[in-house]
């Protein structure tokens, strides 16, 4: 079919044609946003899912939510080794700025952008080309970031309020932040939100940043709510196919279809690409069974090269190793003893290497002494790039 039509958008946060699956969360976070532009009460939000099942693609959505609500966002995604303090400054000087316009809140604004300047130096950040005021003394500058970002962000949040223009911010793989900086956003979130100030905050990241959060502060699991995103459901899994199919006056037949939901296991970015290379591949409408058949080769082989490829290129051989491990025990989680005994360590020895790759983001901890990859459907992939290898430890013979 015409491939200039292909609805479908398999990339890293697009926004897909068809949102399915996703309204429950959509329509908490617009409740959450409405609540505090009322002045009311809301939990900060954290989503949690593995790769691939469209986090990026909803914080995203929330901040059209939020702007469309009045508000103004900063938006951050945390990779690894940086820093928060380095991330925040330059968004949060731009969302200053346009608070101090108001003339009722120019004063309070003055006060926190002087302060961005003490806290900018304090964490040796560069604020930008032009110079700010002199900073308050002893305000946000004494280099220690729980103490500093709280005081910070309740000097925004005051004006925020003067202004009475709420701000959202947004964070992007949360799992990433040092837990120095973890510690202090939640702090910070949980004095804006006993002041009952017009801040909000909603992250996303793997599945361990509950965990991560909980071992920050306490009192996180009380302050965040953490909406599960995962693999759609059938029917939505369907709709999320179908929909923009029908959309461009084409249809798909039913097995076919089925076919699509089956291989991807309702995996929203997996579906995006099947259905992309479906249509690509199908002479005419509607796509038949054999179309599906001919394109998941084809989608195999691109996420292979690119989706699959960049995550085991960041490991060491070692590393590598523990991964076709836990491939050859099947799509998990398992017992990280198992997959320790299978790479011939003991789980004593194993355990750096588990850390690495948790810290990696490659792998998570369903619970106490399991291990589950955090890429749906890696572990297929895992033995088609290491087809040859032989586990060596004592688990092999029961294993085969």
């Amino acid at each position: 079919m015409d491939r200039k039509r292909n609805p479908f958008a398999p990339g890293a946060g697009t926004r897909p044609p068809e949102l399915a699956g996703r309204e429950q969360i959509i329509e908490d976070a617009a409740v959450a946003l409405a609540r505090v532009r009322a002045g009311r009460p809301a939990r900060s939000q954290m989503l949690l899912g593995l790769r691939g099942v469209g986090k990026t693609v909803l914080l995203n959505e929330i901040a059209r939510l939020a702007e469309a609500e009045g508000y103004r966002t900063i938006e951050l995604e945390a990779p690894e080794h940086r820093r928060l303090a380095e991330m925040l400054v330059p968004p949060l000087r731009s969302v200053l700025n346009r608070l101090s316009t108001a003339e009722q809140a120019r004063a309070l604004a003055t006060w926190a952008l002087r302060a961005l300047h003490g806290f900018a130096s304090a964490f040796e950040v560069k604020v930008g080309e032009v110079e700010l005021s002199v900073s308050e003394p002893g305000v946000a500058d004494s280099g220690h970031l729980e103490t500093d970002l709280p005081e910070l962000l309740l000097l925004a949040a005051q004006a925020a309020r003067a202004a009475e223009t709420p701000v959202a911010i947004l964070i992007d793989e949360v799992q990433y932040l040092a837990a120095d900086d973890l510690s202090a956003l939640i702090v910070a979130v949980h004095r804006i939100g006993q002041r009952g100030l017009p801040v909000i905050v909603f992250g996303a990241g793997l599945p361990q940043l509950a965990g991560l959060a909980g071992e920050a502060k306490s009192y996180a699991e009380r302050l965040f709510d953490y909406p599960p995103v995962g693999a759609l459901e059938r029917a939505a899994a369907e709709r999320a196919v179908q929909g923009p199919i029908r959309g461009e006056g084409a249809d798909i037949a039913g097995d076919a279809l089925s076919a699509i939901v089956d291989q991807t296991q309702g995996y929203p970015y997996f579906l995006q690409e099947w259905g992309s290379h479906a249509w690509d591949t199908a002479p005419t409408s509607p796509i038949v069974a054999a179309d599906v058949a001919r394109a998941s080769e084809v989608a195999l082989r691109a996420l292979d090269r690119g989706f699959f490829r960049v995550r085991l290129d960041r490991l060491t051989p070692r590393e590598k190793d523990y991964m076709r491990a836990m491939a050859e025990l099947g799509p998990g989680p398992h017992r990280s003893g198992d997959v320790a005994a299978l790479v011939g360590l003991s789980v004593t020895n194993a355990a750096p290497l588990r850390r690495e790759l948790i810290r990696k983001g490659m792998i998570y901890s369903p619970q106490h002494g399991e291990t589950a990859f955090t890429v749906p459907m890696f572990d297929a992939f895992m033995k088609r790039s290491m087809p040859d290898w032989r586990a060596a430890g004592r688990l092999a013979r029961r294993v085969r």
